[in-house]
């Protein structure tokens, strides 16, 4: 997701830095991670949402956490509120840290 990130970058405004004398680390630094950031953070969103879902699922094998709750004391048991209130748990954490992403992004991003 990082060298995605990277790509995006317009190639003129590394030229352009380049055209002013910058150095591979000032191109870097000063040109490449600030224009970059927005896709940056949008990929730090998108992972923490995927972690998020997988330790749910690895709570079905045992791990823990609401992802267990939902498998054992919820499907396992035949309890279908158990099973719906976790589910609607997990869902309100992937929509809070989307949410605080996306409004990450938004303030960072100068289009």
């Amino acid at each position: 997701m990082v060298e995605i990130a990277f790509r995006e970058v317009d190639e003129g405004v590394l030229e352009a830095a380049n055209a002013m004398g910058a150095s591979r680390w000032q191109v870097i630094y000063k040109v490449l991670v600030p224009e970059s950031m927005p896709a940056l953070v949008s990929g730090i969103t998108v992972t923490t949402i995927s972690l998020i879902g997988y330790t749910a699922m690895a709570g079905a094998i045992g791990a823990g956490g609401l992802g267990q709750l939902a498998y054992t004391d919820g499907f396992q048991s035949y309890n279908n509120a158990i099973t719906m209130a976790a589910t609607v748990a997990i869902v309100i954490i992937v929509m809070v840290f989307q949410f605080i992403g996306d409004r990450i992004v938004k303030s960072i991003d100068k289009r």
